[in-house]
């Protein structure tokens, strides 16, 4: 069975990402009822604390050392965490923008599974290569400032060009980000960034 993973990176149910999310979604499952759905919420998800045995076995795998019984059992965490990606035909995340990033869960997530032997490798020759397939993949991105006119109050946005690097490093260079926002201030703004980027979502599911 085909699979899209969606990664939820909000802590609010009712966010404008997971609104976005749910427009998404729901278009999708309409036009490919017999896919399945893997839903990651990284505020439910027990992420590791990338410190301890996790980090030493990334620098053991560097080093080329086998690893301890404790190392291998944090390791696999992380390997459980990168295979849900890695089998997912399709991906969506969406997400709020913080402090003109992203937020700190789905940091963390990216720094557990961006892992030497796991989503890349280095070879001495050729430098960084990724391991993970290519896959169409779908970034919501909601912001209180207006990143689709300009109008984005002085602020900038670093959350895209991140995310867009952090995918292409493992692999994943089929991205399209689609930014909602503003999502604070005046009530008729947010309502018609809300209405267009819905619309948009919709669209873009039926072909994912």
């Amino acid at each position: 069975m085909p699979k899209l993973l969606h990664v939820a990176c909000s802590p609010r149910a009712d966010s404008e990402s997971a609104a976005g999310a749910r427009v998404f979604l729901d278009r999708f499952r309409e036009m490919r009822p017999d896919w399945e759905i893997d839903a990651m919420n990284l505020w439910r998800e027990p992420l590791p604390e990338f410190e301890g045995y996790l980090l030493e076995a990334k620098y053991a795998r560097i080093g080329g050392k086998t690893f301890t019984n404790s190392q291998h059992d944090a390791f696999a965490v992380a390997e459980r965490l990168a295979l849900r990606l890695s089998l997912a035909d399709r991906v969506l995340i969406s997400t709020p923008m913080w402090n003109f990033s992203i937020p700190y869960k789905l940091k963390q997530w990216l720094d557990v599974i961006i892992q030497p032997g796991l989503t890349f490798r280095f070879d001495p020759a050729l430098g960084y290569l990724p391991l993970l397939k290519d896959r169409p993949t779908v970034v919501i991105i909601a912001s209180g400032s207006d990143f689709v006119t300009g109008m984005n109050r002085g602020r900038i946005d670093m959350a895209t060009p991140y995310l867009r690097e952090a995918l292409r490093f493992i692999g994943v260079s089929d991205v399209r980000f689609l930014p909602i926002g503003p999502t604070t201030g005046p009530i008729e703004p947010i309502r018609a960034a809300r209405e267009a980027a819905h619309r948009r979502l919709a669209e873009m599911a039926g072909r994912f």
